[in-house]
C-alpha cells in the first residue's frame, strides 16, 4: 500500500470511531446516589451509591473527577470519573453543601452551611489544606475563569463573599437579593448571577468593580443559573419553569416549562443545550438554547438535585 493510500484508509478508520459524549453527573438526594448519563444517548450508563444525602457536584475541568457534597454525611466524595468509584471520602464537618474546583483541577472548596466556612481539600489526597470565614450558610460557589477568586452565595446573609484563593482569604462581599443560592459566573469572568430564592430575582454582579450591575425578576423560588448563547436560564423551583434573558439587555426572553421543582442546571458545552434536574419528577430535562424549547426528558433517580457544574467533558 503507497502512502497516500495508507493515509486515507488511517483518516477513514478513525473517522469511523464515534466519538465519545460528554456526560452529565446528577445527585440524587434521597436515593443517595449519582446517576452518569451519557447525553448522547440521553441514558443513565451508570449509577454509584453515595452515602449521606448527596446535593452538590462540582467536575473537574479535565473530567477526571467528581466531587460529591453530603451533607446527612458531612462529607465530601471523591469519585474517579472514568470507573466510577469513590477513591476517598473526606470528612469536613458541618453541613458541606455547594462544591466547586480551581481551573487547574485542584484545590477543591466545599461550603459548610452550619459553620460558615469554606473549606479547601486537595483534590488527588483529599487533605483538608485550609479553611475562611465567609458569611452566614454558604451554599453555591464558583471560580473565576483565572482562578484568582472563589464566590460564595451567603444565602443569610443576602450577600455573595468574594475569596482571594492564592492567600484564601475574604476580600470582600457584594450584597445581592433576598437568600441568594446558586451562583454562576460568564466564561469571561466578568460578571456572576445570582438566584435569589426569596426575592424572585437574579442579581448580576460586576465582579472586578463589585458592584450590583442590575437585578432582574424571574419567577418563583430560583435556585441557579446557567449560561449559553448570551442568555441566563434560571430554574424557578415552584414555577417548574426556566426563566430566560439576555445578559447584555437584561430583557426577558420567555420561560420554558420543565418537570416539577427544577434545582440543578448547566449549559452543554457547545452551548446548545440545557440541562436541569427536576426534583420531583426525577428527571433531567434538555432544553434547546436557541428556541427555548423542551426536547427531551431524562428519567434519573429519586430527587435529582445536581446542584453545582455537573457536565463531565470526555475526550
Amino acid at each position: 500500500m503507497n502512502v497516500l493510500a495508507f493515509g486515507l484508509s488511517l483518516a477513514f478508520f478513525l473517522s469511523a470511531i464515534p466519538a465519545r459524549a460528554d456526560e452529565a453527573f446528577v445527585t440524587s438526594q434521597p436515593a443517595q446516589m449519582l446517576s452518569v448519563v451519557d447525553l448522547a444517548s440521553r441514558k443513565v450508563v451508570a449509577t454509584l451509591p453515595i452515602p449521606g444525602k448527596p446535593a452538590g457536584i462540582a467536575v473537574s475541568p479535565d473530567g477526571r473527577r467528581a466531587f460529591v457534597t453530603s451533607p446527612d454525611g458531612k462529607a465530601l466524595s471523591i469519585v474517579d470519573a472514568a470507573t466510577r468509584s469513590v477513591t476517598a471520602r473526606v470528612e469536613v464537618g458541618g453541613g458541606p453543601l455547594g462544591v466547586a474546583v480551581h481551573p487547574s483541577g485542584s484545590p477543591v472548596y466545599v461550603a459548610d452551611w452550619y459553620q460558615h466556612r469554606i473549606v479547601a481539600v486537595d483534590a488527588a489526597t483529599g487533605k483538608v489544606t485550609g479553611e475562611v470565614k465567609v458569611g452566614d450558610s454558604p451554599s453555591g460557589l464558583a471560580v473565576t475563569p483565572d482562578g484568582k477568586l472563589l464566590l460564595s452565595a451567603d444565602r443569610d446573609s443576602d450577600a455573595v463573599s468574594l475569596v482571594d484563593t492564592a492567600r484564601f482569604e475574604k476580600i470582600g462581599e457584594v450584597k445581592t437579593g433576598k437568600r441568594p443560592f446558586g451562583v454562576t459566573i460568564d466564561a469571561e469572568g466578568r460578571r456572576a448571577y445570582t438566584a435569589n430564592v426569596a426575592s424572585n430575582d437574579v442579581t448580576v454582579i460586576d465582579i472586578a468593580q463589585r458592584r450590583v450591575v442590575a437585578t432582574v425578576p424571574v419567577g418563583e423560588r430560583p435556585y441557579a443559573v446557567a449560561l449559553a448563547q448570551g442568555r441566563a436560564f434560571a430554574t424557578n423551583q415552584y414555577a417548574g419553569t426556566l426563566s430566560v434573558f439576555d445578559v447584555e439587555s437584561l430583557k426577558p426572553l420567555g420561560t420554558v416549562t420543565v418537570g416539577e421543582y427544577p434545582e440543578g442546571i448547566a449549559a452543554s458545552r457547545d452551548g446548545r443545550l440545557i440541562y436541569v434536574a427536576n426534583w420531583e419528577t426525577n428527571t433531567l430535562s434538555v432544553v434547546d438554547a436557541a428556541t427555548l424549547k423542551l426536547v427531551d426528558d431524562i428519567p434519573v433517580a429519586d430527587g435529582p438535585r445536581a446542584f453545582g457544574a455537573f457536565i463531565r467533558p470526555t475526550p
